[in-house]
């Protein structure tokens, strides 16, 4: 046996090896866009051909029909603006909090101040639907049911991110702490001229992240909301399907999750480099 033989062998495992991934992904992409794909086909269908077998899984004529009626008929406009306004509202509220608590913690000395990251840390068991009785009552006192501040507040706070930018903080040299100090720049003056635009990339990935959280919640805007004027897109989803005994029109249920997918996906689409650029500083 030959080194020319040894390297062809090498070659031929490498080219299987990478043969058997790229059948690994393929297979994933088509596990997770088919129902993607077959929502949408349903959501272009009539009732008829929806409820006949086999089932059709191609596109029908009845989009443009299906979108206009489900639109129309649960204010589409008015969910669509209220999602965004909460998924904006939580994102960049998560992300400027989170960038000041982990600063005080990393960058400044004071008794207690490793009690107190963990007390944040502490928070991820409990979520808001763990405590949603209480912060709805705290919410009705304020009087902030059904606005806005009601919608985003209880949301804001995230340990999560916090934990995110301390351990970034904490990769900053010190040489840059000390030539801040050298140029008679304060602790506000640092924090905005030298770590913000360092910390681009992790914001921007933070930001993708807490959009999609904040546009998928469902069950407190379903509690802290009464009006129609103020429910979000996830809640008007589940308001197209009936709770008695008729049955659903699944076409236009589909219609509307179809459109509810397109803010998202057009965030992550936008953010995409950003965010993949923010996920490798992280891991570093």
């Amino acid at each position: 046996m030959n080194r020319n033989s040894l390297s062809n062998g090498k070659k031929r495992n490498l080219d299987g090896t990478k043969v058997a991934v790229h059948c690994l992904l393929i297979l994933s992409i088509l596990l997770i866009g088919f129902p993607l794909y077959y929502a949408f086909v349903i959501s272009t269908q009539s009732m008829d051909e929806v409820i006949q077998t086999p089932q059709k899984m191609w596109p029908s004529n009845y989009l443009w029909e299906n979108y206009t009626r489900i639109w129309n008929r649960v204010d589409m406009g008015r969910l669509l603006i209220n999602s965004t306004i909460v998924a904006l509202a939580v994102s960049l509220g998560k992300i400027a909090i989170s960038i000041i608590s982990a600063f005080a913690i990393v960058y400044f000395n004071f008794r207690g101040k490793q009690i107190f990251f963990w007390m944040i840390f502490v928070t991820l068991m409990l979520p808001v639907p763990v405590r949603i009785i209480s912060t709805y009552q705290v919410i009705s006192q304020l009087g902030w049911v059904d606005t806005y501040l009601g919608l985003t507040i209880p949301l804001i706070a995230s340990a999560t991110a916090t934990f995110l930018f301390r351990q970034f903080y904490l990769t900053v040299p010190d040489e840059l702490v000390d030539a801040a100090k050298i140029d008679g720049a304060g602790a506000l003056r640092f924090l905005w001229s030298v770590l913000l635009p360092n910390s681009g990339a992790s914001i921007a990935a933070l930001f993708v992240v807490m959009f999609i959280y904040g546009w998928n919640q469902y069950l407190w805007p379903l509690m802290v909301t009464g009006s129609e004027k103020m429910k979000v897109v996830v809640v008007g989803i589940a308001s197209t399907i009936p709770s008695g005994t008729q049955p659903p029109e699944w076409n236009l249920v589909m219609a509307v999750a179809m459109m509810a997918l397109v803010p998202p996906v057009l965030v992550v689409l936008l953010m995409q480099r950003y965010f993949m650029h923010g996920l490798l500083e992280t891991e570093k």
